[in-house]
């Protein structure tokens, strides 16, 4: 062990062997800072990610449940999507909420942002905390997804994680949860401070 920095590695040549608007497949020819050349070193790159974790006036929880066609099952998860090219973070979360279940407004805390993947994955994920949303309109979901609505007592929620069920299998949106806790931790307002986990 030292105490000198750690370096960044060198990326000598990059090349896509797959490329759209939903990834893109990198291989990099990399030099380690002790000379080692990696080649080829795979790297995804992908949109950035938001998460939201919306509460109703009721006290509810908003979710979503969806066919994920990766893990070939139904997931219940947060209201989430991607950042679209020139997006804001929290634009994109606020779209996102809309479509996928028709609810709105409220007052919005960005929680903070995580890379999923770090070792392979360049993007981020975003989460935000949305108190107070209400439904304006009907969900409208894209020609991809189908999904069912649910409203859940968040009490209901944080009963089931204590006991170590797991309503939601994302790990993404698993950490959006902790980090909801932790501003839960630090809030000094009883909207929030009651949300800790």
């Amino acid at each position: 062990m030292t105490d000198k920095p750690i370096e960044p590695w060198k990326t000598l040549s990059t090349r896509y062997s797959y490329q759209d608007q939903w990834l893109g497949l990198r291989s990099d020819v990399v030099v380690l800072p002790n000379g080692k050349v990696l080649d080829p070193y795979h790297t995804i790159d992908a949109p950035d990610w938001v998460n939201v974790i919306a509460i109703t006036e009721a006290d509810e929880i908003v979710l979503v449940e969806q066919y994920r066609h990766a893990a070939q099952r139904v997931l219940v998860e947060l209201p989430a999507g991607n950042v679209d090219p020139g997006e804001a973070p929290e634009a994109a979360a606020r779209r996102e909420l809309l479509e996928e279940t028709g609810y709105a407004e409220g007052t919005w805390h960005a929680l903070g942002s995580l890379f999923p993947i770090a070792a392979r994955f360049t993007n981020e994920v975003h989460a935000y905390l949305a108190l107070d949303v209400r439904k304006i309109a009907a969900p409208a979901p894209d020609g991809s997804e189908n999904l069912r609505l649910h409203e859940v007592p968040w009490t209901r929620l944080a009963a089931d994680l204590h006991a170590g069920h797991r309503p939601i299998l994302e790990a993404a949106q698993m950490s959006s949860l902790f980090l909801l806790s932790l501003f839960a931790q630090s809030s000094a307002d009883p909207r929030i401070s009651r949300l800790r986990l």
